[in-house]
Formats: structure tokens, C-alpha cells, sequence
């Protein structure tokens, strides 16, 4: 898969023209090890013009160098964090013009204590970035122009001259750009560093500086970019929206995952009601079998009891009917033992055969207290009533009776 590499004008004259993607821009495309196959210049729009089907294609973008700010820092040995707040502050020093409106991307520090910086608009980056992606191009990398120059030998400069501005690669980390080429070049052959030219060597005033031969000059595409550069704040204009549409679908995820769980917590409430009212009415249900239906198992076993402990049955024969219907349910032991009934001032009494066995379990009792009927022992038998009996004149009546 070849690579998409394209050399932009000026920002200012890109930016600033009505038709932005017809502007004329060069362009090379490199195989997979990065050799120059292709060279051109076309309009902008014509290159991010896929096949039907195809994804936008990846482009590396080179600036111009009117627009590559580029310089190099020392800095000491500092932590990752802390060499990111010495170009911030650094930073502040070399722009003109409020910081906060910058967008400012620096390198790693190479081994001699450098520290590649370099910084545009954020404004202008981000409307870079929504142009490439209107035409069609997915911006993978963009760099100041001396990256575009291959990274040289040591001991060795890499020279092209460019629309007047002198491009100079010290190495893979350190790049440059010069108005002055004459004053440059003078420098840069006191140091004694070996010149390379790529493309045509300038013809320059006065006594001529003598250069090794020039190599070609579509090899000024084939530098191996850094591992940074300022690609970060274009496609923040691009990336917003989309970044917003994710947070929202995840919004909208985390509301449906809690409807959905809400929904099951009050169908699992809703159930667990349902079977305490289940059991609550069929608890009243066997307490009070005189109520044909249960409708508030609360508020009729209120009124029930009530009714009870005032002894506001107005029928004797339903209060008759009430106590031997509880006697019967809680005291199944006393069936064939029973000698006679007698009822009489809303109290049932039972006396038993004189043969009858002596029960040990004493739980019926307190079946019938909390069911709102007092129970005493009398003689060889048993006196039941609506309401409370003091609890220990009944258990000693019904210890006595246990012992004898």
C-alpha cells in the first residue's frame, strides 16, 4: 500500500482563497519502503478522490516553510511530565502573540539535551483539518517541512532549498529553517559538517561554496517523519463531533442499562408484594373464617379484632359460632373428648371426659392469644373468650393441671 505524502502552500493562501480545494499542491506517493514512486502537483480535491468503496486515503502533511516554526530547546534530564511544562513555559518566551491561542508540540529529548518544539493557530489547524477532510483526505501525520528531508549521516547536513527558505536536517530529531542561505551556509561549512544538497545546489553571490554532487531531488520526500508533530490540534476540529456522539451513545447506554434494571427491581417488588399479601390474606383468612371474602387483610384483621376485644358481637350465636370454629382449629386434640358445651356471657366453656389424656404441648395457646382469644384451664377442661387473659394466671392454671 503506497503512502500519500503532500507538500501544503501557505496556510494564508490556502485558507484565504474561496476555492480552497482547487489550489494546486505538490505531491509524491512512496511504496511500503519508503521510496519515492510518484511525484506531482494537482489540485488538493483531486487527490482525496477514492474508488467507489475505498476509505479516504491516509496523507502525511508537510508545511510550508513560511509556516514551519520550528527550534530546539535544551532542557536537562527531566521526567516526561515535567519536560512537557519546560516547553510550555519555554514556549511562552518564543511566541508572539497570547500562548492560549497555540497549539505547541514538542519532541522527545534526543541525546545532546535538544528538544525539538514547534507551534501554529490552533484556529488555523483545526480549519486545515476540516479542509483535508472535505476533500476527501484522513490526515494521518502533518510536519514542518525540513522532516520531509531524509534524516542524514553524522557528521552530515541535508540541504534543499525551497521557495527561497533554506531546509536544514541536522538528524532524525533536529531540523531547521533559514531565510539567510548565504549567512547559513556559511555556518554550517564552519563546523565542518559535510553539506548535502538535494535537488539544484543555489547559485549563490559572490565566491561560490564548493558542494559534493547534489542527489535527485524527489528524494526531499523520502525523510522519515518524528514521532511527533502538530497532526494532534487539526484533527481536534474534525474529531469533536464525533468524540460528543460517543459520550452521547454512552449516555444513552448507561440510561437504558438503568431503565432496564429499575424495571426488573419493580417487577421483583411488585412479585414480592404480591406473595406477603397473599400470605397476609390467607393468614386472616384462617384466623377469622367467618369473613367470606378478603379484600385489605390489614384493615379487616383490624376491624375484626376490635370488634372482638370490645365484644361488640351483636349475634350470640355468630360469637358461639366464632369460638368453637377456633377451638376447632386449634385444639384438634380434644375431638371424641369432649363431654359438654356451654356458652354463656361471650365465653365457651369445654368440659372433658373424665378419661381424657393430659396434652404436653402448650403452642395452641399461644396460636389462640395472638389470634385474639384468652384460654384457661377450669377443672377438666377449657374456657375460651374473645380478648387478652392475663398471661400468668393462665400458664399457672395450665402448669397445675399438666401436673395433677
Amino acid at each position: 500500500m503506497s503512502r500519500l505524502r503532500i507538500g501544503l502552500p501557505p496556510l494564508d493562501l490556502l485558507l484565504g482563497t474561496e476555492q480552497p480545494q482547487q489550489c494546486r499542491v505538490d505531491f509524491a506517493r512512496l511504496d511500503r519502503g519508503g521510496r519515492v514512486t510518484d511525484t506531482g502537483c494537482c489540485a488538493l480535491g483531486q487527490l482525496g478522490l477514492p474508488g467507489k468503496g475505498d476509505k479516504p486515503p491516509a496523507v502525511e502533511c508537510f508545511l510550508h516553510p513560511l509556516d514551519s516554526l520550528l527550534t530546539q530547546i535544551p532542557l536537562p534530564q527531566l521526567p516526561a511530565a515535567r519536560i512537557k511544562a519546560a516547553v510550555a513555559c519555554a514556549a511562552q518566551a518564543l511566541i508572539l502573540g497570547p500562548s492560549e491561542q497555540m497549539h505547541v508540540a514538542h519532541g522527545p529529548r534526543d541525546a545532546e539535551g535538544q528538544v525539538a518544539l514547534s507551534w501554529l493557530p490552533r484556529e488555523r489547524l483545526q480549519a486545515l483539518g476540516r479542509l483535508l477532510e472535505q476533500a476527501g483526505l484522513k490526515l494521518a501525520g502533518l510536519y514542518p517541512a525540513p522532516y520531509a528531508l531524509p534524516a542524514p549521516p553524522p557528521g552530515q547536513v541535508n540541504l534543499c532549498l525551497l521557495d527561497e527558505q533554506l531546509l536544514v536536517r541536522q538528524s532524525a530529531t533536529q531540523g531547521s529553517v533559514q531565510p539567510l542561505v548565504a549567512e547559513t551556509l556559511e555556518q554550517l561549512r564552519a563546523s565542518a559538517s559535510e553539506l548535502c544538497w538535494i535537488g539544484e545546489v543555489p547559485a549563490l553571490p559572490g565566491q561560490p561554496l564548493p558542494a559534493p554532487q547534489p542527489l535527485a531531488a524527489q528524494l526531499r520526500w523520502s525523510g522519515t517523519p518524528p514521532s511527533w508533530g502538530l497532526h494532534s490540534g487539526a484533527l481536534a476540529g474534525t474529531r469533536a463531533p464525533q468524540g460528543w456522539g460517543r459520550a452521547l451513545g454512552c449516555c444513552a447506554l448507561a440510561v437504558a442499562v438503568w431503565v432496564l434494571g429499575l424495571n426488573l427491581y419493580a417487577a421483583r417488588e411488585a412479585e414480592q408484594g404480591q406473595r406477603l399479601k397473599a400470605q397476609m390474606s390467607q393468614r386472616v383468612k384462617q384466623v377469622f373464617p367467618e369473613l367470606p371474602v378478603v379484600l385489605n387483610p390489614l384493615q379487616q384483621a383490624r376491624q375484626q379484632l376490635a370488634a372482638r376485644q370490645s365484644g361488640a358481637a351483636a349475634d350470640p350465636s355468630q360469637g358461639f359460632a366464632h369460638l368453637l370454629a377456633q377451638a376447632g382449629l386449634a385444639m384438634p386434640f380434644m375431638v371424641g373428648s369432649v363431654q359438654s358445651l356451654e356458652f354463656s356471657g361471650q365465653r365457651l366453656q369445654l368440659q372433658l371426659l373424665p378419661d381424657t389424656p393430659k396434652t404436653a404441648d402448650s403452642a395452641w395457646q399461644g396460636a389462640l392469644i395472638q389470634a385474639g382469644y384468652s384460654v384457661q384451664a377450669q377443672g377438666n377442661g377449657w374456657s375460651l373468650a374473645p380478648g387478652q387473659a392475663p398471661a400468668e394466671e393462665s400458664t399457672a392454671e395450665a402448669t397445675g393441671e399438666d401436673n395433677e
